[in-house]
């Protein structure tokens, strides 16, 4: 891994999700969630591997908050509203590491 925050976090997101940094451009903007498509499973485990490489406290952080349960209706023509999640970004990585503990809800 590389010394600076940013590179370590961007190489451990690059190796999680199979992709180099060259086939893969990621940014701060990043989303875990839309953009990389990873599913709750996945995140979940980058996330544990993030707070206990990156010293990073946990805190608050539920990957819940981001991956929210959908209720299960056994209508197929009842259909859901969408649920509103919010950005779960490589810069919140970042930023958190930064400050050596989560900090967002």
């Amino acid at each position: 891994m590389v010394d600076n925050i940013e590179g370590k976090i961007f190489e451990l997101v690059g190796a999680f999700t199979g992709f180099g940094l060259k086939e893969l451009s990621l940014t701060a903007e990043t989303d875990i969630d839309a953009d990389l498509k990873l599913d709750d499973s996945e995140a979940e485990e980058l996330m544990e591997i993030y707070f206990n490489q990156c010293r990073v406290k946990k805190l608050n952080f539920d990957i819940n908050t981001y991956y929210p349960q959908k209720p299960l209706s056994l209508n197929p023509f009842k259909k859901k509203p969408p649920v509103a999640v919010p950005a779960f970004t490589i810069g919140m990585l970042i930023e958190s590491a930064k400050a050596g503990r989560w900090l967002y809800d």
